[in-house]
């Protein structure tokens, strides 16, 4: 699968990040199936309240199906919507596909970097006369976005709404350093090493 890749990659923020995480490559039926699991436990787990699923294109639109196919697979069945980047203007034309967005709606995303993803999806519920609820993400980068602040908890003071996380960079730190310490994996002493220098030049404590 290999969606958590090492190596050298530039963020939207123009840094340069040591690791990144790419949702795009759970790209069959079983490993989608699997995140799909992850989301649904994580928003059940949450006590989150909300009545609707969206998901912003692109990589929300795999990530909304999965996550709503598996909650109705947990009893819990919500309606999903997505959206377009081109707007259609034939067919049933629009920026919206599936359910039409109503009262609270819950944002599924991959990881928010500059937060763009979310003041789109924002904006698209608001316009719809819908409230957003929160939103849910794969992995919390627990990094700085344009402050002191990181962009998960920028997202939180700017919408007043919470973001959960599947998992956080400091769970994946610690899975390296057992997998270090156990000599499991040759390269995770260098992976180690090149994460937490990039944490503090840009790392939060908190999320």
């Amino acid at each position: 699968m290999g969606a958590l890749m090492f190596g050298t990659y530039k963020t939207k923020a123009g840094r340069m990040s040591p690791y990144f995480f790419d949702a795009g490559r759970f790209s069959d039926g079983k490993s989608l199936w699997t995140l799909g699991k992850l989301y649904a436990k994580t928003i059940l787990n949450s006590s989150l309240q909300f009545d609707g699923l969206f998901g912003p294109a692109y990589k929300g639109i795999p990530l909304v199906c999965a996550t709503a196919i598996a909650l109705s697979e947990l009893g819990e069945n919500y309606p999903y919507t997505y959206d377009r980047k081109e707007e259609k203007d034939h067919g049933e034309g629009g920026a919206l596909i599936g359910a039409p967005l109503k009262r609270r709606i819950l944002v599924t995303d991959d990881v928010i970097s500059a937060g763009t993803s979310v003041r789109r999806s924002a904006k698209l519920i608001k316009n719809a006369g819908a409230e957003l609820a929160g939103v849910v993400v794969s992995l919390d980068r627990q990094e700085k976005g344009q402050g002191e602040l990181s962009a998960i908890q920028e997202v939180q003071q700017m919408y007043g709404v919470p973001v959960i996380a599947i998992a956080r960079l400091e769970d994946m730190v610690r899975y390296l350093e057992r997998a270090r310490d156990m000599g499991l994996d040759s390269s995770a002493a260098e992976i180690v090493d090149n994460i937490n220098a990039y944490r503090e030049q840009y790392g939060t404590i908190a999320a």
